[in-house]
Order: structure tokens, then C-alpha cells, then sequence
């Protein structure tokens, strides 16, 4: 790095999460290349960061035919390694990527072995996550974002940036050394704008779709098992301290809102019990006559349907849908009803700073969220450089 500022190539560049998170963090850059093939994503880089060098798809590129590389970011598509996906490991077209970064690498550490990288990529079986690890020489940290935002989003990160070698018998481990974020104590309550656009709250004819759905799960024997979609709903330490708890105590304080939320009156209520029979539901509702809010996720009918609550008060992990399955349940007495978090919410949760524009349609907005990085954890991270 010259005293000009860091040259970055940022692989699977998105909508340039990693450019927002240098900026947050105040660091100077004097080249950003980009490497994206989805047209709306390059067109919200132009947009925020003209001065991006976009150099197309990743098979494409040689670190040869660019300036000294000093940092390598990247989050490679996830879809063959997720617990939420298929699992066809590396054998998915989309997941084999990862071998295009680690090629790159390899190519910029031949001119420059200081170059730092950064990789990111979802909770995955512990065989997928080892071959991660040999290929790039390290082992991942785990951050989840619950930690600086209001949602729960469990990710690996590996990275050069802070490390620690330990000495074994046959030689050495090198570990992430990134310690964790300090936790920020924020939960979807904190994140929801007191009103919302009715097109985001569910209908009548929603509700019955959502009943049908559990219906069918409680009759079906062929939907997923809850384990595939664990981190939609829990986060571990939640997970491991209540695992046993019975229904009735799944109401932390945190559930409850500190202001009141009143929907508009033209948007339909509904029975509580037409969302979710869960007993924790219930309960919940009944502890206070303060507004509850519920958060959750709108789960599709292959993962059994209805709506799930996240039992730790904080927003389930975006997803990269066209309509986005955060959910939140707000119960103000019989006042109740359902909606869908707004693009502006999902943007709070992926921790997006106001200043970050938008210039695409709603379903591509919630699309790069969810295929996004939460911003603040990749700062944290870069703070270390």
C-alpha cells in the first residue's frame, strides 16, 4: 500500500458491500476493482462508487493484468455448501467459484506474498468448511451479526488480516485471530418504523395460505426437518441456554417494544392462533399490555410453511429472495397483525448506511441484501489492516 490508499479487487462484488464498509471504517482507497456479472448490482456500484473498475465475470479475470493488489475481498456464492441448500458441496457450479478466488490469490501472492484477503461464506458441514481452510492456509472465525445489528446471521470469515499460529507436533495451526465484535444489544424492535405500507402487511387471503401450510405440515411427513432451517430462527447460545426451557418461557424482555405501534386502521386483524398455535405465541401476548412485537420468518411450504417466531427477539437471516421472508407479528391486545419487514428495515439489519442509494426495483434490493455482507462486521474486520 502507497500512501495514496489501498488497492482492492473485490470478487463477487454484489452491491459493493465491501466498498460501503471501507468508507465506514475510513480508509483510503486508491483503486476498487470489481468483479460482478448481475446488471442491477453493477448498476447500484456505478451509482454509489463511479469510480469503480468493473472487470466482469471472475473466470475472466488474471491478477496479472492489474496494478499491485493489497487487499482481496469476496463472499463466493454459497448454494452447494449452505445447510439451507442442497448440499451438493463443491460439485454446485455456483459454489465451485470459490476455486476462481483462491486462484486469483495465488496469482497476486506470486508478485505480492503481504497481499491481505478476506473470505466470507455461510455456516456449512465441517468436511466443505476443512477444504475452505487447506486451500487458503487458515481456519475461520465465526461472527454472527446478531452481535452489531438486529439480525441473527451466522457467517465464517476468513482472513490474513489478524492471526495466530499455533505450534503442534507436526508443525503449526493458523487461526483467524479477529476477536468478536462488541455486542450492541440490538434486537428488530429497535430496527421497525412505526408505520409501514399496507402492500407489506398480509391479507386475509394470506392468513388462510399461512393456515393451510401448517395444516399440511401437521398431516405431511415428507417436509424438511427443523435442523435444515435452524438459523433462520435461533441463534446457538440462545439455542443451547433454553434448549430445554418449556414453551411458556420463550419470552424475554426483549420481545417486548418500548413504543407503540399502530398499524393503520384499514389494515385487516386477524385471530392470533390463525398465524401459529405455538403455546410461546400465546404467552407472549398475554405477559403484557404493552405492544409485543414477534419477530419471525414467512417460511415456504418446502420447509413446512406458516410463520416461525426467532425465538431470540432478533430478525431471521435475510434471505436472497424476490420477497423477502423476515416477518414481524405485532400484538397490541386483539390489534393483531402480521407483515413483512421493508427494504428499508432489511437495509437496518444488514447495517447500510443511510447515504447508500438505491436505484433498482424492491425485489432487487431485497436480493442483494440477502446476498450481501452485514456491513459493520466486515468494518470490524477491516479495522485490523
Amino acid at each position: 500500500m502507497d500512501n495514496d490508499g489501498l488497492t482492492v479487487l473485490s470478487l463477487f462484488d454484489g452491491m459493493s458491500c465491501g466498498a460501503i464498509a471501507l468508507r465506514e471504517a475510513g480508509i483510503k482507497v486508491k483503486q476498487y476493482f470489481a468483479s460482478e456479472i448481475d446488471k442491477a448490482a453493477i448498476r447500484q456500484t456505478a451509482h454509489n462508487f463511479p469510480d469503480t473498475i468493473q472487470l466482469g465475470n471472475v473466470v475472466n479475470i488474471s491478477a496479472a493484468d492489474l496494478p499491485r493488489i493489497d487487499l482481496l475481498i469476496g463472499g463466493s456464492p454459497c448454494q452447494g455448501v449452505s445447510f439451507a441448500g442442497q448440499q451438493m458441496n463443491f460439485k454446485d457450479p455456483r459454489s465451485v467459484l470459490f476455486f476462481e478466488y483462491v486462484r486469483i490469490l495465488n496469482e497476486i501472492m506470486a508478485y505480492n506474498p503481504d497481499v491481505k484477503f478476506l473470505l466470507e461464506n455461510v455456516r456449512m458441514r465441517a468436511e466443505y468448511e476443512n477444504v475452505i481452510s487447506s486451500h487458503l492456509g487458515l481456519q475461520p472465525v465465526a461472527i454472527n451479526s446478531s452481535l452489531v445489528s438486529a439480525q441473527n446471521r451466522l457467517r465464517l470469515y476468513w482472513t490474513n488480516i489478524l492471526t495466530l499460529s499455533t505450534p503442534h507436533l507436526f508443525g503449526e495451526t493458523v487461526r483467524t485471530a479477529v476477536p468478536q465484535p462488541e455486542d450492541k444489544g440490538v434486537y428488530l424492535r429497535d430496527i421497525l418504523d412505526d408505520e409501514a405500507d399496507a402492500r407489506f402487511f398480509l391479507s386475509r387471503k394470506d392468513i388462510d395460505k399461512l393456515e393451510r401450510q401448517i395444516a399440511y405440515e401437521s398431516e405431511s411427513q415428507d417436509f424438511r426437518p427443523e435442523e435444515s432451517f435452524m438459523d433462520l430462527f435461533r441463534d446457538d447460545d440462545f439455542c443451547e441456554t433454553y434448549a430445554t426451557t418449556p414453551a411458556s418461557c420463550f419470552c424475554p424482555e426483549n420481545w417486548i417494544s418500548s413504543h407503540t405501534i399502530r398499524p393503520s386502521p384499514d389494515i385487516e386483524r386477524f385471530p392470533l392462533s390463525a398465524v401459529q398455535g405455538s403455546k410461546a405465541i400465546r404467552d407472549c401476548a398475554l405477559k403484557t399490555d404493552s405492544t409485543v412485537i414477534i419477530s419471525g420468518a414467512i417460511v415456504s411450504p418446502q420447509f413446512g410453511g406458516g410463520f416461525r417466531p426467532v425465538l431470540s427477539g432478533k430478525a431471521p437471516c435475510l434471505l436472497a429472495t424476490s420477497s423477502n421472508s423476515a416477518a414481524c407479528l405485532i400484538v397490541n391486545g386483539d390489534d393483531i397483525v402480521l407483515r413483512r419487514l421493508t427494504p428499508k428495515e432489511c437495509c437496518r439489519l444488514q447495517t447500510i448506511p443511510d447515504w447508500y442509494e438505491w436505484v433498482c426495483s424492491e425485489p432487487q434490493i431485497y436480493k442483494m441484501l440477502g446476498n450481501g455482507w452485514t456491513v459493520d462486521v466486515i468494518r470490524h474486520i477491516l479495522q485490523f489492516l
